[in-house]
């Protein structure tokens, strides 16, 4: 990002495409990209992301299909409120400045709206990217994610001179989605507690250590679910520990 802050200055488009350096884009990517600058009120535009592996086969699990599909909706109603780094484009007139350790794909939504402009997903502009190999590299590259998502939601001012539903999509998108670790131990704990108090706890009980259970014995789902659950704890305690580092290693299996 520090670079990109100190390239745009010197360009002279009106409009500024983004890439990842591991993504490869379709043919037609780049003008279905900008087709949605027509309208005068959008400022920022991204892309749908791809995952395939090397034989070509489609990688994309039910988490990322819900991703797009909530991405999808925002922008039908309002704006999205994240996007990707693979496939994206900004007005130049609206490009901002950001904190490296922010990035674009959380920052440039939210602040486009908080200048009065639109931030809107445009699923036929397609990028692919290849999956990471295992959950475990999953794991590791979600914590390193949700640290930066930690720290802008924290210190990114995000909530301000937002309308009712952006807000509305901001707090349930994004705030709750990086507190599900913290609720769900919160959940668990008082469960725990509640356990003789009636059958409905000892229901909710059995169902979450049976969540639990099926995500050790490597039931797909339910493994990626936890484990992406868990590693909006560990980085939320990483954040708080140590804060966030400017720049990091892609995820092995995926450049």
């Amino acid at each position: 990002v520090a670079a990109q802050n100190f390239a745009v200055p010197t360009t002279g488009g009106e409009i500024l495409a983004f890439s990842d350096a591991n993504a490869t884009w379709a043919p037609d990517a780049l003008r279905k990209l900008v087709r949605s600058f027509a309208d005068p009120q959008v400022a920022y535009v991204c892309g749908r992301l791809r995952l395939e592996a090397p034989d070509g086969s489609n990688r994309e699990g039910a988490y990322w299909r819900f991703e797009l599909a909530l991405r999808a909706a925002e922008s039908r109603l309002h704006s999205v409120t994240g996007g990707n780094g693979s496939i994206y484009a900004v007005r130049r007139a609206d490009y901002v400045d950001v904190d490296p350790r922010f990035g674009h794909d959380l920052a440039f939504p939210y602040l486009m709206v908080q200048r009065g402009r639109r931030a809107v997903y445009e699923p036929e502009a397609v990028a692919y990217e290849k999956p990471t190999p295992t959950n475990e590299t999953e794991y590791r590259r979600k914590v390193r994610m949700f640290e930066h998502c930690w720290l802008i939601t924290l210190r990114g001012r995000m909530l301000r001179r937002l309308g009712p539903v952006y807000l509305v999509e901001i707090v349930s998108h994004r705030h709750l989605r990086y507190a599900s670790g913290v609720l769900h131990l919160v959940l668990l704990g008082t469960n725990i507690a509640l356990v003789g108090e009636g059958v409905v706890y000892q229901v909710l009980l059995g169902c979450q250590l049976g969540l639990l259970a099926a995500a050790a014995a490597g039931v797909g789902i339910a493994r990626y679910y936890v484990l992406v659950t868990w590693a909006t704890v560990v980085s939320l305690v990483n954040y708080l520990r140590r804060g966030v580092p400017a720049t990091w290693e892609a995820a092995e299996g995926t450049r």
